[in-house]
């Protein structure tokens, strides 16, 4: 989760005779072939880190709802952990506060969810999804609901694991135990028949072979471990790992307290091959030779009258669902494999959920000669025209996915060119990346550059359009969620949470819904109209530039974090100007026209909005020496050495007196 250097997505080639790799010096003992990319990377409500990169160099990608130990609180990385690595990687900065959102803000349905499985499955289709869920009373109508979102694997997530980073009355209080969930969600997968359609983990508590061989019977094929994992390795279960003080340097961005790290790989291999041991003589009890012969096996489960008589909190709980609601699948195991069109089945890891007629546009374009070209030559350019309609969902997000496996994010030299004409479906332009270039005359729906890395986006009404493009919406929801670089440009309003947890896109457009830049750590984003309420909710970096037509901006900021002012630096101005000649030369927009023409006056009615990580800039603040001001000497009693100065004709007051008195 957070993202990953795109250095470990390529197996090592640079292996010498002694073990050792310049890639990665700290590390002996390896081989060419060698991978340091982790097998799993995670799609989290911050979107923090997901690149087209990084998405296309998973094995697997995993859409976290929420976690077990904390359901539905989001997240936040202080900023003392955020060092110089970890803001390169989220595209922050250093020393900045992170705030992950409570909800994915693109999942408000089960079909919401489906779409960004179709967009995860589209950048990278060989990647299997899977969706982490929490254990709760009714998650079997959920998963079911995820199993026919195409979800390749469900994870049931139980409270009694979870970061030390939690608050603490959540880990004590929040959660149910993966057993309930996992229980609910087999059973209701089996019941309608769609259980062969996914496969199902368990995490969150699961500590002992015992409680791997309890989660087989329960229906888990797979099985997460975190926090003992990281006991085994030498986690001391301080608590503090949101801090930056973790003792023994497990979770801690310092190097003095990353040094006093104990663990080594063989602790934990160990650990493994200790829960390996205790399933083999389980299974050894109860005369089984093949794990996956447990799998789905209630039926070999009973209640322990004794120990459930033997604690008092657990006398009056009632265990019967696990034994009475759970089907017996002693005789039909066709549920472990997936059944293909014909009938045959195979291991449900050899296949994942392929997009449907949704994509076929996507599929023309990145067979088009022209475009493959460009890709495999990493040169030229190519410039290709489609008609487009609202069936047509995750348009380019296929187109970036070939790209990011060719070249990764920035290495791409060539210029691709995308016209379309018509009214494009959700995710439009989705995992763009610097090089390629998406033009739509018409509208789009929710999502439009989600995940944007680079090139630019341009999306303008249709030339027979009987209204006024400024004060019509042309994009839907959340567009640019998760945004991480790049040029946006809408001639006309966006809907709400336009620019949510945008990182580093510039993007202009003449309107916005509700919620506008939240959660926002970078770029800047420029609204030539009205906006909704709670503007700047969350935001911890960027800049904002709003037009308040109306006199009513100042009601609908959220002043939480950031600040407003009037636009007070040439460098704001410059920036402002720039990016509206931009919007006009690319849109042709009216709305900037007027504005441009009589900027002298129209520039006093832009507000500039700014969080504290930003006060110091040249954009936002100008760093003048008062001439007027006079040195007067460095006091002995001031901190630091402090310099003192009194302005001519001023007046010190008995703070300022006393510390440069001498």
């Amino acid at each position: 989760e957070g993202g990953e250097p795109p250095i470990r997505g390529k197996p090592l080639q640079d292996v010498d005779e002694k073990g050792r790799s310049p890639t990665f010096p700290h590390l002996a003992g390896l081989k060419n072939g060698d991978s340091a990319n982790s097998f799993v990377h995670q799609v989290a409500s911050g979107r923090f880190g997901v690149t087209p990169e990084f998405l296309v160099t998973a094995k697997q990608l995993e859409i976290k709802i929420a976690q077990g130990a904390k359901p539905g609180e989001g997240g936040q990385l202080p900023g003392p952990k955020v060092s110089e690595y970890i803001a390169g990687l989220r595209a922050s900065k250093q020393g900045v506060t992170l705030i992950s959102p409570p909800p994915h803000h693109d999942i408000y349905s089960i079909e919401d969810l489906a779409q960004l499985i179709h967009d995860l499955h589209a950048v990278n289709e060989k990647a299997g999804v899977s969706v982490k869920l929490v254990s709760s009373i009714g998650i079997g109508t959920v998963a079911c609901g995820v199993a026919k979102a195409d979800a390749d694997v469900i994870q049931i997530s139980g409270g009694d694991g979870g970061t030390g980073a939690s608050p603490l009355s959540s880990i004590k209080h929040a959660g149910c135990p993966f057993e309930l969930g996992l229980a609910e969600a087999h059973s209701a997968l089996y019941n309608n028949g769609l259980r062969d359609r996914v496969t199902l983990r368990a995490d969150g508590g699961v500590r002992t072979g015992r409680d791997v061989v309890i989660a087989a019977m329960l229906g888990a094929e797979q099985f997460g471990f975190g926090t003992i994992a990281m006991i085994a390795e030498g986690c001391v279960m301080a608590r503090v790992c949101h801090l930056n003080t973790c003792p023994v340097g497990v979770t801690s961005q310092k190097e003095e307290l990353r040094k006093k790290f104990p663990g080594t790989p063989e602790h934990v291999v160990n650990f493994f091959e200790f829960v390996a041991a205790e399933i083999r003589e389980l299974m050894a009890h109860l005369g089984y030779t093949r794990f996956e012969d447990l799998i789905g096996r209630a039926d070999l489960m009973k209640s322990s009258e004794t120990n459930m008589g033997r604690v008092a909190k657990t006398k009056s709980m009632d265990v019967d669902q696990f034994f009475s609601g759970i089907p017996n699948t002693s005789e039909d195991r066709s549920f472990l494999r997936a059944t293909m069109e014909g009938g045959a089945q195979v291991m449900k890891e050899e296949i994942v959920h392929i997009n449907g007629f949704s994509t076929d546009l996507d599929r023309d374009i990145c067979k088009n000669d022209a475009v493959v070209k460009v890709i495999s030559d990493n040169e030229g350019e190519a410039a290709v025209q489609y008609k487009i309609q609202n069936t047509d969902r995750s348009t380019g997000a296929m187109l970036s996915g070939d790209i990011a496996r060719a070249h990764g994010n920035n290495r791409f030299k060539g210029k691709i060119t995308v016209e379309f004409e018509g009214s494009a479906g959700q995710s439009f332009a989705a995992f763009t990346l610097p090089g390629l270039s998406m033009r739509l005359e018409g509208e789009a729906n929710d999502y439009v550059g989600k995940g944007m890395h680079g090139g630019e986006i341009v999306v303008v009404p249709s030339k027979n359009a009987g209204f006024v493009a400024a004060d019509s919406s042309i994009v839907g929801n959340a567009c640019l969620y998760g945004a991480t670089g790049g040029d946006f440009h809408a001639e006309g309003r966006t809907g709400e949470r336009f620019g949510v947890r945008n990182s580093g896109a510039f993007a202009v457009a003449e309107g916005a819904g509700d919620h506008c830049c939240e959660y926002m750590t970078g770029g800047v984003v420029v609204i030539l109209g009205t906006v909704g309420r709670n503007v700047g909710a969350g935001m911890t970096g960027g800049i904002g530039y709003f037009y308040d037509i109306d006199g009513e901006f100042e009601d609908k900021l959220n002043t939480e974090i950031v600040k407003k002012q009037r636009i007070v630096t040439p460098e704001g101005e410059a920036q402002l100007r720039t990016m509206i000649e931009r919007h006009n030369d690319l849109t042709g927009s009216k709305r900037g026209a007027e504005i441009l023409n009589n900027w002298e006056e129209e520039k006093g009615k832009f507000w500039q909005v700014y969080p504290p990580s930003e006060s110091q800039s040249a954009i936002v603040t100008v760093v003048e020496e008062d001439p007027a001001a006079v040195p007067l000497r460095v006091s002995a009693s001031a901190p630091d050495g402090e310099m003192c100065f009194l302005p001519v004709g001023g007046q010190l007051n008995p703070e300022q007196t006393q510390r440069c008195a001498d």
